[in-house]
């Protein structure tokens, strides 16, 4: 099982002098992320997409869900990473001031919705790079594919799940048309 090979992970360098409300904030933000992945339905699911997909679970030596959010160069936030040489992938949280705008305008039931579905999303996608890893097209159009299957069951217990579906993969097209 994948979820035997999850853990949090700090790398303060990532972050320039976090204060203690950020650093409280981040961890509290990754220990609700590791539980979620770490749920039995959504392992569940996760080991159906590896067998579909022909992926060793073994090839997955490490998952990490990184405390301090990843900014690239160009500004924008990366959600995960995968390092298909040394199997380790790497979740990344939201910033924090994303995350009270988001609570503010939805409330915390609809921003933590967004969190762990979000991570969902990120393990999804870089689970896929073990196969298609220069393929990110390919890997965006499973991961929505995926993700939309998962959701789809999600949808009944919860009505907010489409418009989360929508966030997620929507600011996904926005950043791909700026870049073509």
């Amino acid at each position: 099982m994948l979820s035997n090979k999850m853990k949090i992970t700090v790398h303060p360098e990532k972050l320039e002098d976090p204060s203690q409300r950020q650093v409280g904030f981040y961890m509290k933000y990754a220990s609700f992320v590791l539980r979620t992945l770490r749920r039995p339905s959504f392992q569940k699911f996760l080991s159906w997409m590896l067998r579909k997909e022909n992926i060793e679970e073994h090839t997955v030596r490490d998952v990490q869900v990184a405390v301090f959010p990843f900014q690239r160069k160009n500004g924008n936030g990366l959600a995960g990473h995968c390092n298909t040489n040394r199997g380790r992938i790497q979740i990344y949280p939201k910033t924090l001031k994303f995350c009270q705008e988001l609570m503010q305008e939805s409330g915390k039931d609809k921003f933590t919705l967004y969190a762990g579905s979000r991570a969902r999303a990120a393990l999804i996608h870089e689970l896929l790079h073990l196969k298609y890893a220069n393929d990110e097209e390919k890997v965006r159009e499973l991961t929505r594919k995926y993700f939309a299957v998962f959701a789809q069951n999600r949808s009944a217990q919860n009505s907010h799940m489409p418009s989360i579906y929508n966030m997620i993969f929507r600011r996904e097209a926005t950043e791909n048309a700026l870049k073509t």
